[in-house]
């Protein structure tokens, strides 16, 4: 057992731990935990579970899964005229860790919460946007961002040395020699997004799949980012905190656990020529909620909650899975002529009863961080000085990401509103992390959040209507060196039989665009062995 400074120190820092036991009086404050079915769905890993009898349904494509990969899986086929399909989620709720909230003044996102506005190359995501009105055609007819789905203004702030800033560059502990790195970084991102191979790839493209093996920097991955930073020279302070708060928001990592590779990745993806800006961001008062919000409405009733797929038997002409049903009705065995394992890959290493000699080992290169969310619901908006209240809010020298204004595009700006508050557990090897998080209860994470924020908004206690939390046990996979070029990766992506895979961990970072290019890509496997095989019935 820890007292409260212990566990403070551990988890925020000493330096926060001091301060809040000096200055912060603890609070109980209303709110819970919410979160999976956990209890039910570990049932996954029980091996003696039998359900001989059970009766069995009979449908042309299961697709295992509701996060974005198994939304996206079952547009694809809807928008492609196929809609034989069922789609299989433990949850009460649809999109993983897109899923979000409707019980505040605004819905609220319980994860991810943007979208950068795509290229015009990746067709499929652009048409998925122009679905939900995220782009207005300009006076020449080219597509532009929605206005009212870009981020507004103030998009970014920083809380440093007391005081907020505009952006997320502490630049008020630059020196002229950081700002010389920081220079000497740009002009690197520069030549990497100007790089090009015999084929006109990128070096860094979205999706993973549009990026040139042939780049000199495929090499970096197999080294992590605090590596090549020393031997780039890169000595900066700041500057390598402005690059880890990167890692830490994309990834969940740090320095020493990112691959050097994703750390160019984050900075060069998204920029369209060198020297422009990155790709302006898409949000809403759900996050990506809206776009899970979306796909439900195409797949309807195909969607079915409360299902737990504890086991997946390929045969040559079908596929069998055992299914179990949270709400109470008997389990059932469902023979599918096409199954889309939409879920990570340690999941699907339990679920598939033939799997190949090896490849569960291999499974283990995929590594996943735990992250705890929160979201504060407030009477009124916390005091801020110098710089006001940002839609990104980010505190210097805090282990959290800071938190997100669930109602900043709403255009109001006093009154009621949510902080969605982020916490990667990046410090720790991923099973202590996780070890950590579930051993806290609801009022330790409170105090973790509250020491965290007060510093910033000594008012915040007396606002707080309540505090809710959900603890994500494996939220993201880890880009670690040597996963997004190595031979584990692009084995996992491949189908075994009728079963296919779609998952952002098979591109070993855990974006929106990853996931959405996985499902369709699986979606569209399917469809072509459909039309090489025409289907029975």
């Amino acid at each position: 057992m820890l007292s409260r400074r212990e566990m403070l120190t551990v988890l925020v820092g000493a330096p926060i731990a001091a301060l809040a036991c000096q200055r912060y009086r603890r609070h109980e404050y209303a709110g819970r935990i919410v979160g999976g079915n956990k209890s039910f769905g570990h049932r996954v890993l029980d091996a003696s579970l039998d359900v001989g009898g059970a009766n069995t349904e009979e449908v042309e494509i299961a697709i295992v899964g509701s996060g974005v990969a198994g939304l996206s899986a079952a547009w694809r086929l809807e928008r492609q005229g196929e809609p034989r399909y069922v789609v299989l989620e433990l949850e009460s709720q649809s999109g993983g860790t897109s899923c979000y909230a409707t019980d505040g003044i605004v819905p609220y996102p319980w994860a991810a919460h943007y979208l950068p506005v795509p290229d015009s190359s990746n067709v499929e995501l652009t048409a998925l946007l122009k679905e939900i009105g995220g782009f207005d055609p300009d006076k020449n007819g080219q597509l532009e961002p929605a206005e009212n789905m870009l981020v507004r203004a103030p998009d970014e702030r920083l809380y440093v040395d007391g005081r907020w800033i505009s952006g997320l560059l502490p630049r008020s502990r630059m020196l002229p020699a950081d700002w010389a790195e920081f220079a000497r970084f740009q002009g690197q991102v520069r030549q990497w997004v100007a790089f090009r191979d015999d084929h006109g790839r990128r070096a860094f493209a979205l999706p993973l799949s549009n990026c040139s093996p042939d780049s000199p920097w495929v090499k970096a991955d197999s080294m992590s980012a605090a590596a090549w930073l020393s031997a780039e020279n890169y000595r900066s302070k700041v500057l390598r905190w402005w690059l880890e708060y990167g890692c830490r928001d994309d990834y969940g990592c740090n320095l020493d656990t990112t691959s050097a590779w994703a750390l160019m990745h984050y900075h060069s993806a998204r920029v369209p020529n060198p020297g422009a800006p990155s790709a302006p961001f898409l949000t809403w008062p759900e996050g990506n909620g809206r776009l899970v919000r979306h796909f439900e409405r195409v797949i309807g009733t195909r969607m079915r909650h409360h299902q737990l797929v504890v086991k997946v038997t390929p045969a040559e002409q079908h596929v069998d899975l055992t299914v179990l049903q949270s709400n109470g009705n008997a389990p059932y065995r469902l023979r599918a002529r096409h199954v889309i394992l939409a879920v990570p890959r340690f999941i699907a290493a339990h679920l598939l009863s033939s799997w190949p000699t090896g490849a569960l080992e291999r499974s283990e290169s995929f590594t996943y961080v735990p992250w705890m969310v929160a979201n504060l619901h407030l009477k009124e908006r916390p005091y801020s000085e110098q710089f006001p209240l940002a839609w990104d809010n980010v505190l210097l020298d805090s282990p959290s990401l800071g938190y997100v204004v669930a109602t900043h595009q709403t255009l109001r700006d006093e009154g009621p509103t949510i902080l969605t508050y982020y916490f990667p557990f990046t410090e720790v090897e991923p099973q202590t992390a996780r070890s950590r998080l579930a051993a806290l209860d609801h009022s330790e994470c409170c105090d973790v959040i509250m020491s965290d924020l007060v510093r910033a908004h000594p008012d915040l206690p007396d606002l707080v209507e309540r505090i809710d939390i959900w603890r994500w046990g494996h939220a993201m996979i880890r880009p670690i060196p040597g996963l997004i070029w190595g031979t584990d990766r692009s084995e996992a992506r491949k189908s075994r039989g009728r079963v296919h895979f779609a998952n952002t961990d098979l591109s070993g970072v855990a974006l929106f665009e990853e996931a959405h290019a996985h499902g369709i890509r699986a979606a569209d496997a399917i469809l072509k062995e459909r039309q090489a095989v025409p289907s029975v019935g």
